[in-house]
């Protein structure tokens, strides 16, 4: 009996060493992340290091009992703390320090929801996960931010000054002239957010790119990028002030009073208000309705400005410091057979450069205030002033053919009383192609498009005693023509 008692104390001995080596082996084999305090305060990615925008964190962390086919990645949260839907980081690099210890770099989404509540762990492709890593100040939540704009900027159109009514209100905005352009102003990107400041006083609860203000004080925004803001990246700032019957309403004009009539004219720019109404010499200019307004003519310009409860208006009578002109003919005239018509052109132009186009093709010669129209086409004349303002100005008008039949097609043309072998107009479009044959069948004209009166001399290149023939193809919406010319003297 005492055998047996001891032989089964044996048993359960044996027993309970297997089992507590088991335990402690298994205990042994659990895999293990365990991450290192980061050099880093906060993540403020975006910021300009040597010309380029900075976004390179890095992560040092020891890991057990992993195979080796394991991937670690380092992950972030989203902008509440919370790892449910966490925000996904680029991995830049991952160096192998030692046996079981890996530093990751890694990159922010330049489109992040910036917040002071982010938390960063590593994790692991075996499905296990790090503890949160602390920041340089021991905190597991820190400031992660993309600053997707960097520099200061403007609000209410680069403005200094606005004014509002006693009981009105005005809308203050960040500056967007050129939308196209992504780094020209923080309002292309809409995930920013801002704070708005009256008198150096935060304004609680205004954090879109505009605020409509009701009082008058000094104002100016800052993009809220948490505690990574930095006072660089602000705007400038406004005076608002009070009328209790509009204010004054001044026009200024980019290239001054008078101007010099170049390119696409002078930007005539009212003060600020809500809304704009322009008019010129009285009569209301449709469709515009902005803060500015770009003229090309002289004349009195005014506006009416929206303070928000009050209207004021202003105006400017503006001078153009170029030369003026007028020419002698109606758009349109109608030529008949045989008859010629003297265009002249009057101007005060120093020293002008005149030149006479026909069917935008520069006549020969024709550089004077004044030409002989004997031919029909579409004519223009360019007037240039090289010295002091320098500006040009052109008119545009038509000569055509009396109302009628006009498919008779000349088939005899002079050299002396006219240059140019003139088609009906119904033949003159875009489409027209015109062959002219030698009779030997040698091409010797051959176009299509705005060439629709030869010029004789283009295709007659030998004249001897006997009048030369020529034969023609005309080839149009209107179908094909055909025929011959006889050139004579």
């Amino acid at each position: 009996m005492i055998r047996k008692t001891t032989l089964y104390l044996t048993h359960c001995i044996v027993f309970l060493s297997l089992l507590l080596f088991s335990e402690a082996n298994l205990h042994a084999q659990i895999s293990s992340i365990s991450p290192q305090q980061v050099s880093f305060e906060r993540i403020c990615a975006g910021d300009i290091v040597d010309g380029v925008k900075f976004n390179e964190y890095s992560v040092t962390f020891t890991y057990l009992n992993f195979p080796a086919d394991v991937v670690f990645e380092a992950q972030l949260s989203d902008e509440f703390g919370d790892f449910t839907n966490p925000t996904a980081t680029t991995t830049l690099d991952r160096i192998q320090v030692t046996a079981t210890q890996q530093t990751i770099k890694f990159a922010v989404p330049t489109n992040l929801k910036g917040s002071d509540n982010y938390s960063l762990r590593i994790i692991s492709n075996k499905n296990v996960e790090s503890q949160n890593v602390k920041n340089f100040s021991g905190n597991t939540t820190f400031s992660a931010y993309y600053m997707a704009y960097v520099n200061s900027f403007f609000i209410n159109n680069k403005d200094q000054n606005a004014t509002i009514c006693s009981g009105g209100n005005l809308t203050l905005s960040v500056y967007n002239p050129t939308p196209e352009v992504p780094d020209s102003s923080p309002a292309n990107s809409s995930n920013l957010k801002y704070k708005w400041y009256k008198d150096d006083v935060l304004i609680p609860g205004q954090s879109a790119s505009s605020v409509i203000v009701n009082s008058t004080g000094v104002y100016y925004a800052e993009i809220d990028y948490g505690f990574c803001t930095s006072e660089n990246i602000s705007s400038n700032r406004v005076t608002v002030t009070s009328s209790s019957s509009g204010s004054a309403v001044t026009i200024t004009s980019s290239l001054g009073n008078p101007f010099c009539p170049n390119g696409t004219g002078t930007v005539l720019t009212a003060t600020s208000g809500n809304s704009y109404v322009w008019k010129k010499d009285g009569v209301l200019i449709p469709g515009v309705n902005t803060r500015t307004y770009s003229a090309d003519a002289s004349g009195i310009y005014t506006v009416e400005v929206d303070f928000g409860g009050c209207i004021a208006t202003g105006s400017i009578d503006l001078k153009v410091n170029g030369f003026s002109a007028s020419i002698d003919v109606a758009d349109e005239y109608v030529l008949a057979e045989g008859e010629t018509l003297n265009v002249s052109l009057t101007t005060d132009a120093t020293s002008p450069t005149i030149q006479w186009y026909l069917n935008d093709n520069a006549i020969v010669g024709a550089n004077s205030t004044s030409y002989l129209v004997s031919i029909r086409g579409n004519y223009k004349v360019v007037i240039s002033q090289a010295s002091g303002c320098v500006a040009t100005r052109e008119f545009n008008f038509k000569i055509k053919a009396p109302a009628g039949p006009t498919t008779v097609i000349p088939n005899i043309v002079s050299l002396k009383s006219n240059p140019y072998w003139n088609i009906p107009d119904e033949y003159k479009t875009n489409t027209t192609k015109i062959i002219i044959l030698s009779s030997n069948g040698e091409v010797m004209f051959d176009d299509v498009g705005s060439n629709y009166d030869p010029e004789l001399n283009s295709f007659i290149k030998d004249f001897k005693n006997v009048n030369p023939v020529y034969y023609y193809v005309i080839q149009s919406d209107t179908g094909e023509k055909k025929g011959s010319i006889t050139v004579i003297k």
